[in-house]
């Protein structure tokens, strides 16, 4: 495990040693360099038919950011064709952090990943909100549409090397934790918020209701 971070804050680089910093790195590879072909070729194209899980990243007019995690099973991220790829919209906590940065600032950004495969897939481009209903319909998962998708224009696309994946040991048992190593979400939250014993008893029933029959549609 690594040490134990510094008591004291640590010291900063001001603009100049930043730039030497960046500067003093190996040059980059020619590969590394070309590999972004700014479309989706069938190499990434089956990469991310295979892919359940993606990270988007998007950011409102002020450039706040926000990074958000997007699950489907495999199939449901669809490549349109090598210039355009659609994410469901399905239900979640209903902040829309994501939806309502797009509203502002159509900038968007995708990793995606797949089980056991240590390579990764990243994207970026622009975005807008759809409905139209074929395309929904495509999104169904056990029958439950999703209400809208995100359709990306594609201007950046290119495979990321293993190197964190393997560091992370992400799809290996070395740093898997027991459930019960934390709290429940809800009573963190709680925790957080100042939400009385009985509240965070409530909200951690709604919120097992929520991941046993709303993964795919709005609870009534």
């Amino acid at each position: 495990m690594p040490d134990a971070l510094p008591l004291r804050s640590p010291a900063l680089l001001d603009a100049a040693g930043a730039a030497a910093l960046v500067g003093s790195y190996v040059a980059v590879s020619k590969g590394a360099a070309l590999k972004d072909i700014g479309r989706i070729d069938m190499h990434m194209g089956r990469f991310i038919g295979l892919s359940p899980l993606c990270l988007v990243a998007t950011a409102d007019a002020s450039s706040k950011q926000d990074v958000t995690p997007r699950g489907d099973p495999p199939g449901s991220f669809k490549v349109l064709d090598e210039r355009t790829i659609a994410l469901a919209d399905r239900p979640g906590n209903n902040r829309l952090d994501t939806l309502k940065n797009l509203l502002e600032n159509p900038e968007i950004a995708l990793i995606f990943l797949i089980p056991g495969v240590t390579e990764t897939v990243r994207v970026a481009g622009t975005a807008r909100l759809s409905v139209d209903p074929d395309l929904l319909a495509s999104m169904a998962v056990q029958g439950k549409e999703p209400k809208c998708a995100i359709v990306i224009s594609v201007r950046q696309a290119y495979l990321h090397c293993a190197k964190a994946l393997l560091r992370s040991k992400l799809w290996q048992p070395d740093y898997v934790q027991p459930r019960g190593a934390f709290p429940s979400i809800s009573r963190m939250v709680g925790d957080q918020i100042g939400l009385s014993e009985e509240d965070k008893k409530t909200a951690e029933a709604r919120t097992e209701r929520a991941y046993k029959d709303g993964l795919w549609a709005p609870i009534p």
